[in-house]
């Protein structure tokens, strides 16, 4: 078994991504991001420090947009439509999930599609789909860079996705379709969850269950990519996947914490500095 490590990846993406940065300031621009977080939840503004120390390490400027979580939802619309028109914002991204009581959908639309470095917006979604070119969400991005830098061929293999959320599973689909994998995606309505994860050359599961896939779901290496994030009894970060139990039948597997996480921390700020090339392009 060979860990799949996001860390020593990221961590080279973020040298990588600095380097660029400071290529971009000799032109008098520096790249922006801005994020906008409703409400107080613990994970997301955890989530969003993670994301403004990333920035302020490869020399992104970054700013935080907070609102309470009673916040009218054409207040949030008008401060994206403000960083619409901020030619020294490349990047917007809405921290989800929101509140209830906001159209979540109707936000994320409000997003210029030039500055949708999360990948979230419809344009985004298609673009992928169409093997044009636009943002792919980060945690997808993080997946398939991961995985290319290990050389683990793609073409051909049987890819099983557990989780069909839209801003991993569907996407993440998608970008396995466009390396020639053949690709199953699970839900929660799945019947017999096993008769498919047995025949996965890859499995990706990203639900949000502890210790969902054991050993005896998985066939003698198969690669496994746990993208879900939960904490146990003890408050220990862990994935879907019984770590313990599957490592010891797996070719590869990716930790939690330390695989996915980092990759889609660092495929953000690519995405920043893609946005940033496209300003400087256009000036």
């Amino acid at each position: 078994m060979k860990l799949l490590d996001g860390i020593k990846l990221s961590n080279e993406i973020k040298i990588d991504i600095k380097r660029q940065v400071q290529a971009l300031k000799k032109h008098d621009i520096t790249p922006g991001l801005a994020v906008i977080i409703v409400g107080d939840d613990t994970a997301s503004m955890t989530y969003v420090n993670m994301k403004s120390k990333a920035c302020d390490t490869v020399g992104i400027y970054s700013i935080v947009h907070k609102m309470p979580a009673n916040i009218n939802e054409q207040k949030i619309i008008d401060t994206i439509n403000m960083m619409n028109n901020n030619d020294n914002i490349d990047g917007i991204l809405v921290q989800l999930p929101l509140p209830n009581n906001i159209d979540e959908s109707k936000v994320i639309q409000a997003i210029n599609p030039q500055k949708d470095v999360d990948g979230f917006h419809p344009f985004n979604i298609g673009s992928i789909s169409l093997k044009l070119d636009g943002f792919i969400p980060a945690t997808p991005y993080g997946v398939i860079k991961l995985l290319k830098q290990y050389k683990i061929e793609l073409k051909g293999k049987n890819v099983c996705i557990v989780g069909a959320s839209n801003i991993v599973g569907k996407p993440l689909m998608s970008l396995f379709l466009n390396e020639y994998a053949t690709v199953q995606i699970c839900h929660i309505y799945t019947k017999n969850l096993k008769q498919h994860t047995l025949n996965a050359d890859i499995l990706c599961v990203a639900v949000g269950k502890i210790n969902l896939i054991t050993s005896d779901m998985i066939k003698e290496d198969v690669i496994v990519v746990d993208i879900g994030i939960n904490k146990n009894e003890q408050g220990k970060l862990v994935g879907d996947v019984d770590f313990d139990d599957v490592s010891k039948k797996c070719e590869y597997i990716s930790p939690v914490p330390g695989g996915v996480g980092p990759m889609t921390i660092a495929m953000l700020l690519d995405n920043t500095i893609k946005s940033a090339k496209k300003r400087k392009k256009d000036e």
